[in-house]
C-alpha cells in the first residue's frame, strides 16, 4: 500500500513541508485552477511537480503519482454543447499527464455535485467536528427553501422535514444552503437558489440509463488511449452514493462499477475505491467489493462513516478512520491480498495506492480554514490509525 496525500496545490494552507513530515511518499493533486474542458499544459504539469519534489529546504522526496481529479466537464456527461471538444481536449491532457510519468488519473461522473453534506462542522463528543449528511435537514432543504419541483420523500421525513424548516431561523437557513451548495461549481461564489435550479435543471431530461451511457461513450474513447498510454483510471463513486435533488446516480453500488468495466473492457478502465462513499450504503460491501473488484482498482481512500438512521437515504456523519460501519481491519486485508496476488502474477502496479480521506478536525485543524474534511491534524491521525492496522496485519501474515 503506498501512502499519498491529498493536496491542493500552492494554495492549500497545509504547506508541501508539512505534507512531508507526514512520511508518505505519493502527493495526489491536480491542476484546480484549470477549468473543465480546458488543457492542462505540459507546462503547468511539469511546474506542479516541481513545487512538489522541491521544497524549502531542498528535495522534499515526494513525487506527484496520482492526478485527482482530471475533471469531466457539465457537456461530457449531458452529451450537450461543445463535448465532443471537450472530450478531445480530455484525452490529450492525459497524454501530457502520461508524458510526465504520472501514471493514474482518478475523475467521477457525478452530475453538477461533487459531494453533499448538510454540515462541514459538527461537533463530536470528544471536542472533535466531522462533515455530516442530516437527512431531514436536507428534505428541509429541498422541500422548503430550494422548493424543487418533484421533490419526493417518504411521509415520515416530509412532516419531520416541515417541522424543522418551521423552526429554523433566516441564519440558520442561509447557512443549510450554503453547506448543501459547497460542493457545487463556483459554490465559493454567491450562488442564488435560482443558480441551483439552473444546474439541477440541465439534467431534468437525463435518465440514469441515459447518464451511463454517456459514460460508456466518454469511457469507450478515452479508455483505449489511456491503455496505449500505460495510464490506469479510476472512477470515483457518488457520494453519497444514493440519489438527490433529482439528479441521476450512475456509481453507487458494486453493480454500477460491474457494469461500467464490463462495457469497456480493458484493464485501463478500473475503480477508486472509496470506503467513505461506497460506505454511507449498508448494502455496499467494502472487504468483498475489494475482493471481488480488486483487479481493477487502482486507487484507493480510506474513511469511515457512521450510519445513524437505516435506509436509503439516510443520515451519516464522517467518523474517525476505524471507528464507523465500515470493518477498516478486513477492508485493509483484503487489499494486501489483493497486492500479493498482483505480485504472484508480476504486475509492476502490485503497490496500490491509497491517502487517508477526510478526517477529524481537532487540534489547531479549525484554525487553518482549508478545504472541508481534509484537515491536516484531523488526517495524520487517521493515517497513524490504518499504518497500525496494516502493520498487524503484516506481524500476523494476513
Amino acid at each position: 500500500m503506498q501512502e499519498s496525500w491529498r493536496w491542493f496545490g500552492p494554495k492549500d494552507p497545509i504547506s508541501i513541508s508539512e505534507v512531508q513530515q507526514t512520511g508518505i511518499s505519493g502527493v495526489v493533486t491536480a491542476l484546480h485552477h484549470v477549468p473543465p474542458g480546458q488543457l492542462w499544459t505540459p507546462e503547468d504539469i511539469v511546474e506542479r511537480q516541481r513545487v512538489i519534489e522541491n521544497g524549502p529546504d531542498g528535495p522534499t522526496g515526494l513525487a506527484w503519482n496520482v492526478v485527482e481529479s482530471l475533471p469531466v466537464s457539465e457537456d461530457i456527461k449531458r452529451q450537450t454543447g461543445p463535448w465532443r471538444d471537450h472530450v478531445a481536449t480530455w484525452i490529450e491532457s492525459m497524454r501530457n499527464v502520461a508524458a510526465a510519468g504520472i501514471e493514474i488519473i482518478c475523475y467521477n461522473f457525478m452530475p453538477v455535485l461533487d459531494w453533499t453534506r448538510t454540515d462541514l462542522d459538527w461537533a463530536l463528543s470528544g471536542g472533535a467536528t466531522c462533515m455530516r449528511f442530516e437527512l431531514i435537514d436536507f428534505a428541509a432543504f429541498d422541500l422548503h427553501i430550494l422548493k424543487r419541483e418533484g421533490a419526493d420523500f417518504t411521509p415520515e421525513v416530509t412532516e419531520a422535514a416541515g417541522t424543522r424548516a418551521a423552526e429554523l431561523t433566516d441564519q440558520q437557513k442561509a447557512d443549510l444552503t450554503r453547506n448543501i451548495v459547497f460542493g457545487l461549481p463556483g459554490a465559493a461564489d454567491n450562488m442564488t437558489l435560482d443558480d441551483v435550479k439552473a444546474h439541477l435543471a440541465a439534467y431534468d431530461r437525463i435518465s440514469p440509463e441515459r447518464l451511463r451511457q454517456n459514460m460508456i461513450d466518454f469511457l469507450s474513447e478515452v479508455a483505449p488511449v489511456a491503455q496505449e498510454l500505460g495510464v490506469r483510471l479510476c472512477c470515483h463513486p457518488d457520494d453519497p452514493p444514493f440519489p438527490l435533488l433529482g439528479l441521476p446516480r450512475v456509481m453507487s453500488t458494486e453493480a454500477d462499477y460491474a457494469a461500467i468495466m464490463e462495457a469497456v473492457d480493458t484493464p485501463a478502465n478500473g475503480i477508486t475505491l472509496c470506503s467513505g462513499s461506497l460506505g454511507a450504503r449498508e448494502d455496499n460491501d467494502l472487504p468483498g467489493m475489494m475482493t471481488r473488484l480488486g483487479d481493477r482498482v487502482n486507487f484507493i481512500h480510506l474513511r469511515n462513516v457512521h450510519r445513524e438512521t437505516p435506509g436509503r437515504p439516510c443520515t451519516f456523519h464522517e467518523s474517525g478512520h476505524i471507528d464507523g460501519d465500515v470493518d477498516m481491519v478486513a477492508l485493509i486485508a483484503a487489499i494486501r491480498a489483493e497486492e500479493k496476488r498482483r505480485r504472484d502474477a508480476g504486475r509492476a502496479d502490485h503497490d496500490i495506492p491509497f491517502r487517508p480521506d477526510h478526517g477529524l478536525h481537532m487540534s489547531d485543524d479549525r484554525a487553518r480554514q482549508g478545504q472541508p474534511g481534509y484537515p491536516l491534524v484531523g488526517r495524520h491521525v487517521g493515517l497513524a490509525e490504518l499504518r497500525g492496522i496494516a502493520k498487524a496485519l503484516e506481524a500476523t501474515g494476513a
